[in-house]
């Protein structure tokens, strides 16, 4: 028996079954169907189903049973509009990683609009290179394309060039997919709900310097509690492999008065753990079968990425 342990999962973005296999970026979109299927499972199973506060206090000493974190980083507007409600059916918390970039409107999506362009479009043209979107998978080779060359340098200026050229509003795009304060500011003070923090801009913080990267991670922080008047207790680093984050950046986030800090490398909490290098299982698109769940219940993806380097 493996005995008590918690993992800790996250995801970015929730598509209904139904949609799922049409979207240009469906790695990044959870399949609805498959989590519901993995909360199900959970409570069948035994799993108890706990806020990020509740995991720490359950992994800090022996005895702690068997317990999962479910978190959202970014927060895009399904995050309110389907996320919260289907988390609220089941009666089991959640954490949210907010952005600030995204309801302060300092951050355009640009993958979430090129989504939809690509979606709404019979060809699109960039960089001079045509393409042609007649099938689900050329939108997807589409979209591959696009956003690399995009993500290459100079992403803002590329994207919103795109949008013009093709007869699209950026603003109403953008309106489309972001979570706003407002929404933010109905969920009030729900217990069952955590806001934490995943800076402002979402960069790679390894990358920055000290000072840079200080400001994103506290200033992210200020920006909730001052706009949603609650307390926010948790950090998620915006990119958590150990090239994006490491013990400077871990100091910084104890500094700026979290009580926890979570990356995205595989593994599960036990007693003696780092609160602020906590592990995350990511879950996505490819997630379609119970047993890449059970694998990272387990952890066994957590030992095969430490055996592999891909930490």
């Amino acid at each position: 028996m493996l005995g008590d342990r918690g993992c800790c999962f996250t995801f970015h973005r929730l598509a209904p079954a139904a949609h799922w296999a049409e979207l240009p970026n469906r790695e990044f979109h959870l399949d609805a169907g498959f989590l519901i299927r993995l909360l199900q499972y959970l409570r069948q199973t035994g799993w108890a189903i706990v806020s990020m506060d509740e995991a720490l206090r359950r992994s800090a000493q022996p005895g702690g049973g068997r317990f999962v974190n479910f978190s959202v980083d970014d927060c895009y507007r399904d995050t309110a509009e389907a996320v919260l409600p289907l988390f609220r059916q089941f009666g089991a918390p959640i954490t949210l990683y907010l952005q600030t970039g995204i309801p302060d409107g300092t951050d355009w999506l640009r993958d979430a609009g090129l989504e939809t362009i690509l979606q709404q479009r019979e060809d699109v043209t960039d960089d001079g290179m045509r393409y042609r979107l007649a099938t689900a998978k050329a939108r997807r080779a589409a979209f591959a394309a696009i956003a690399r060359r995009w993500d290459a340098g100079d992403g803002a200026a590329k994207y919103l060039a795109f949008c013009h050229a093709h007869g699209f509003d950026p603003a109403a795009l953008q309106a489309k997919h972001a979570i706003t304060w407002e929404m933010l500011e109905a969920i009030g003070d729900d217990p069952s709900v955590e806001i934490g923090a995943h800076t402002a801009s979402h960069p790679h913080l390894a990358r920055l310097a000290e000072a840079d990267a200080a400001a994103e991670i506290a200033g992210s922080r200020r920006r909730i509690e001052q706009r949603l008047r609650r307390r926010v207790r948790h950090f998620a680093f915006p990119f958590g492999r150990r090239a994006d984050c490491g013990p400077r950046d871990f100091a910084l986030a104890r500094a700026a008065g979290f009580v926890s800090a979570a990356t995205t490398r595989k593994g599960l909490l036990r007693p003696g753990r780092d609160p602020f290098s906590l592990p995350r299982n990511t879950l996505n698109g490819s997630h379609r079968r119970m047993w890449q769940a059970e694998a990272h219940l387990s952890g066994a993806t957590g030992t095969l990425a430490r055996i592999a380097g891909r930490v």
